[in-house]
C-alpha cells in the first residue's frame, strides 16, 4: 500500500511539473504575435505547426493534465484514508494484545 502511494505521489508531482511547463507555454502563446513560426519538436525534426492550433494542443494538454491531477489527488486522498484504517486497527489489536497479557499475568 505504501509504493501504491509513493507511485501516485510520484506521478501527481511529475503531472504537475508538465502543467506549469504547459502553462509558461500558453503564457508565451499569448505574448507572441499571431504571425510568428512555431515550431513543435517531433523525435529529431522541427516541425512548424499552425499559430491557433498549437495553442489549441496546448490547451487540451492542460486540461487533460488537470484531470490526471485531479484523478490523482483522489487516489491519494483514498489511499490515505486506507492507511489510516490499517493503523487504528493496528492500534487496536495492539491494545487487545496487551489486556491480554496483562489478564494472564
Amino acid at each position: 500500500m505504501q509504493q501504491e502511494y509513493a507511485l501516485a505521489v510520484n506521478n501527481r508531482t511529475q503531472l504537475e511539473s508538465q502543467l506549469k511547463e504547459n502553462t509558461e507555454v500558453k503564457k508565451e502563446f499569448e505574448i507572441i504575435k499571431e504571425d510568428a513560426n512555431i515550431y513543435k519538436l517531433i523525435g529529431p525534426v522541427l516541425v512548424k505547426q499552425d499559430h491557433q492550433e498549437a495553442k489549441q494542443n496546448v490547451q487540451k494538454r492542460i486540461e487533460y493534465i488537470t484531470g490526471e491531477i485531479k484523478r490523482f489527488e483522489k487516489l491519494i486522498k483514498e489511499l490515505e484514508e486506507k492507511q489510516d484504517k490499517k493503523k487504528m486497527e493496528i492500534v487496536k489489536l495492539e491494545a487487545v494484545h496487551q489486556q491480554q497479557m496483562k489478564a494472564q499475568q
